[in-house]
């Protein structure tokens, strides 16, 4: 394992359907995940992200479609032989076990030799660099250390998927995003297929190759993290995946009015079929502008707090007519910079390249 990357491999699912009684976990799902590949299951609570795994990792039966391992069909296979690593949110290890028994369990239970056991150990301990705690107590471990043993023993038999529910979710802020690079690296490393369930969407964004959004037992949009977040395909995505404010907009001659002024946008504008439709708007995106620029949309409002929030402050403009957007200041800048008071009059300028108009459809 330390000298070689790990062999992968692809992951088909076709109408796939759970339900709890008149409650539909997943519905209709079709996914095909590529051999290698680093894909994320995002969703609020409820949406079938968990319900999903747990059926590509045999926990849940799915009451119709197919799952299929690199061609293989495994719905009606019992989870010890898929052949899959699973890491869970709470990490399940064995108290009574030390660092060295809870890492070693899965191979011994496929009947590896002593001396197998121990060199794939102290290899998979290395790659996650506790090989100096292998005879540490699980209790006496960080919640950090546990995080990475749990990780080690999930791929210490090399499997070609691994599963993951959640698995930094118990980790303070700074350790969650450390290990968020981290598990990265290391799967660029060991080049295994990976689905990686989370509610967070900046987890999400910085770990990913592609991304699903899930909601209600659908899959909404799969896309890679830049698409997903600069052309989400709905405003249901627009607003769950990153900041965003949507303005009401109003479809007519083939263009987009906000306030009885038409938007340039380099975006085609997806109504919907609607007369009414959002414009997506996000607080990086915004500048502020004079009066009389040239290139931009242009905004007019109001200034109605500042929020201070660390590295960048936080500008919240009233718009009229119930609208509001806010933009995002980096706190250090230049002298000549001015930064807006509350209550100051102040235009915004938004380029066409970053004007998106979505349909009301949720």
């Amino acid at each position: 394992m330390s000298n070689s990357r790990c062999s992968s491999m692809s992951i088909d699912i076709e109408n796939l359907n759970k339900s709890y009684g008149s409650f539909a976990a997943l519905d209709n799902v079709s996914l095909e995940i590529k051999s290698g590949e680093f894909l994320s299951l995002l969703g609020a609570s409820g949406s079938g992200k968990t319900t999903l795994l747990m059926a590509l990792a045999g926990f849940v039966r799915p009451d119709s479609g197919s799952i299929r391992f690199g061609g293989r069909e495994v719905v009606f296979q019992p989870p010890h032989k898929r052949d899959v690593g699973m890491m869970f949110q709470n990490y399940a290890l064995f108290p009574h076990f030390n660092v060295y028994q809870n890492v070693a369990y899965p191979l011994k239970l496929r009947g590896f030799s002593r001396e197998q056991i121990r060199k794939r150990v102290e290899e998979v301990l290395a790659l996650v660099e506790l090989d100096h705690l292998i005879e540490r107590r699980i209790d006496e471990m960080s919640g950090g250390q546990r995080q990475r043993i749990a990780l080690a023993r999930a791929i210490v038999f090399e499997p070609k998927i691994l599963l993951m529910d959640e698995p930094l979710s118990a980790l303070d802020k700074r350790l969650r995003e450390t290990m968020q690079l981290e598990l990265r690296r290391l799967h660029e490393r060991l080049g295994m297929t990976v689905v990686y369930v989370t509610h967070d969407q900046r987890e999400a964004l910085t770990m990913s190759d592609r991304i699903a959004v899930m909601s209600k037992g659908k899959i909404q949009q799969i896309d890679s993290p830049v698409n997903l977040y600069e052309r989400p395909a709905s405003r249901f995505i627009a607003e769950f995946v990153g900041e965003s404010s949507c303005l009401p907009v109003t479809l007519r001659d083939g263009h987009a009015w906000f306030q009885d002024a038409p938007l340039r946008s380099a975006v085609a504008v997806n109504g919907n079929g609607s007369n009414t439709a959002c414009l997506v708007v996000r607080p990086e995106k915004l500048q502020f502008v004079s009066g009389h620029s040239e290139g931009f949309n242009l905004l007019h409002g109001r200034v109605v707090d500042v929020i201070f929030q660390g590295e960048t402050q936080l500008v919240q403009v009233d718009l009229g007519e119930g609208a509001q957007v806010s933009i995002r200041l980096p706190s250090r800048r230049s002298e000549s910079a001015h930064l807006p008071v509350k209550g100051e009059v102040v235009v915004l300028g938004l380029h066409p390249q970053d004007t998106l108009v979505l349909g009301e459809a949720r």
